[in-house]
């Protein structure tokens, strides 16, 4: 699969993630969301840019409890629960948000 624009092709594995991270950024990442049905707002992009900061740390994409716990920590407990996530990314936080933010799917994730 692949995702063009203006003349560019972002090249994407069979369930729509990103085959190459440095290739995103945040015109691809609105693309992505409106196929996965997600309007952003700045409460999703704060968990896209947190997610990217995160993985840039640890070169791993959380699973959604460490999401959870993760994001708690540093933006508080009224986003740091399932409830407020899955608000935002109703598919799975983990795995939705990781797919809008380029990178790779979530280990554990099905």
């Amino acid at each position: 699969m692949a995702i063009e624009i203006n003349g560019t092709t972002y090249e994407t594995d069979e369930e729509g993630y990103l085959v190459n991270l440095a290739d995103w950024n945040e015109q691809l990442a609105d693309i992505i969301a409106k196929t996965e049905n997600v309007d952003m707002t700045p409460n999703h992009w704060e968990v896209v840019t947190f997610l990217r900061d995160y993985y840039n740390e640890y070169q791993i994409a959380p699973a959604v409890r460490v999401l959870t716990k993760a994001i708690g920590k540093q933006l508080g407990p009224e986003k740091g629960n399932s409830k407020y996530l899955y608000e935002l990314f109703p598919y799975g936080p983990a795995k939705q948000a990781c797919k809008i933010a380029g990178l790779p799917k979530p280990t554990g994730c099905v």
